[in-house]
């Protein structure tokens, strides 16, 4: 709804329905700024170049725990709202994929869910994966972001143009990125990233608004 939808008020004084819509704006406006860290902020240049998210899994997508349901079955816990941040991020143009170091079924099912277009899983070299993306793509560095959190991801996290860690990354990693969530790995740092990014490219509170009718 906006302004426009809100009828004419009468003798001069705002409707309901204006009243409603300012509310409406503010609280949207609101949200976007309160919690802005410097951090932050400063990512918002790097970000706003990114044409494509590539994330590891264990650590990142999940808290890292891995639980073994069989000999060559284990289970993983994904985080809706990591979910809804990638969704609302391939909506606004920017692709996603994944590159991890093991093979899980349960990575193949949520990848599929998410409709990534990039996954990789038992790939243990990153950074050759990465650079046959780059090649594949015609994308830049520049271009790419990715979110790791341990020392195998340190090859393609020196080479993207945005590097992001989650809160609970280990140390040398948090060194190395330009950007560490305030929350941990499975537990909405994607969400987070996602969200910078969508910011950086003025896309954040279109998107969001799209569910607040």
């Amino acid at each position: 709804m906006s302004s426009r939808d809100c009828g004419v008020a009468n003798g001069g004084y705002p409707t309901d329905c204006e009243l409603t819509e300012a509310l409406r704006s503010r609280a949207l406006s609101r949200q976007v700024s309160m919690v802005r860290s410097d951090a932050w902020q400063a990512a918002l240049p790097r970000a706003r170049q990114v044409r494509l998210l590539l994330l590891d899994v264990d650590g990142v997508l999940t808290d890292g725990s891995i639980t073994y349901i069989s000999d060559h079955v284990e289970a993983k816990t994904f985080h809706t709202q990591d979910g809804m941040g990638i969704k609302l991020l391939q909506d606004s143009g920017v692709a996603v994929g994944i590159i991890t170091a093991r093979s899980s079924e349960a990575v193949e099912r949520r990848a599929r869910d998410l409709g990534l277009t990039h996954v990789f899983q038992g790939k243990k070299d990153k950074l050759a994966v990465y650079e046959t993306i780059l090649k594949e793509t015609g994308l830049r560095p520049p271009q790419t972001a990715y979110m790791g959190d341990d020392l195998l991801d340190l090859p393609v996290l020196n080479r993207a143009g945005f590097a992001a860690a989650p809160a609970d990354a280990v140390m040398e990693i948090q060194q190395r990125v330009h950007y560490v969530t305030g929350r941990g790995g499975g537990r909405g740092a994607v969400r987070e990233v996602c969200d910078l990014i969508l910011e950086s490219q003025g896309n954040l509170v279109r998107m969001r608004a799209r569910f607040d009718r």
